[in-house]
């Protein structure tokens, strides 16, 4: 899973690495996890969450065969995108969205994971540069009512995902949500549950669809059961992060 140019040498430092092994069980983790869902594991995404992580942890998870990179703050990840452009990695923002965000979102992302608002893909549509393929869309829904949380509410996405469907510089790809947290493996499932529920209502209704981001760290398992495509993983790379 590393680039063929590293040395032996350079690859056993790779091995060995605490952000190596880390990674090897993750990995280990999704593949447990598929075979218990009777899927397959090459058929969840891994995206690991690099927000507040330095460019240096992100080159040293490339090396290693990661590709997809998640970013929550705009300040932070765009230095970081630029000093790695020739890694040619697939970067996801993730964090809130915002109006004043929608530009430099719309020119250096691959995707986004966190849409909630037809004025914000309106902005994003208008924004996306012409030489770049369209961006790769997931729709934020809320299924909790912690009032932190961001995403569109479920009776809300009908109507917005056939606005993005309209907008030629996106890409709808499907649902993204964070539930409320849970050690409950059955109260895990159900969030996610809901989600595939009406995950499927769209393709019903005539949306081609094929992604559903859920499933973090601590919940993985749980997500992938529920049909999870897309699981974003920080903490279980990188420990917890301070606060503040």
């Amino acid at each position: 899973m590393t680039d063929s140019g590293f040395s032996d040498q350079t690859n056993r430092g790779l091995e060995a690495s605490p952000l190596a092994r880390a990674y090897r069980t993750v990995l280990q983790r999704l593949d447990v996890a598929a075979r218990e869902a009777g899927r397959h594991a090459a058929d969840i995404r891994l995206l690991a969450v690099s927000k507040g992580q330095p460019a240096a942890a992100i080159e040293e998870l490339s090396r290693l065969g990661q590709r997809d990179f998640g970013e929550s703050y705009l300040q932070e990840a765009l230095p970081k995108i630029d000093r790695l452009g020739d890694q040619k990695l697939i970067w996801h923002f993730i964090g809130p969205m915002q109006t004043s965000k929608c530009r430099d979102i719309a020119a250096h992302f691959d995707w986004i994971h966190s849409l909630d608002s037809a004025a914000h893909a309106d902005r994003l549509d208008r924004r996306r540069p012409a030489h770049l393929p369209p961006l790769q869309v997931c729709l934020q829904v809320k299924l909790s009512p912690e009032p932190r949380k961001s995403g569109a509410d479920p009776d809300q996405l009908p109507g917005l995902a056939r606005h993005v469907s309209r907008l030629p510089r996106l890409r709808l790809r499907g649902l993204m949500t964070i539930p409320e947290a849970s050690p409950d493996r059955t109260l895990q499932r159900a969030a996610y549950a809901r989600l595939k529920t009406l995950f499927c209502a769209l393709q019903a209704a005539g949306h081609d669809l094929d992604t559903l981001s859920m499933g973090m760290s601590a919940d993985l398992e749980a997500a992938i059961l529920e049909g999870s495509t897309l699981v974003r993983v920080g903490q279980a790379f990188f420990g917890a992060r301070s606060v503040g």
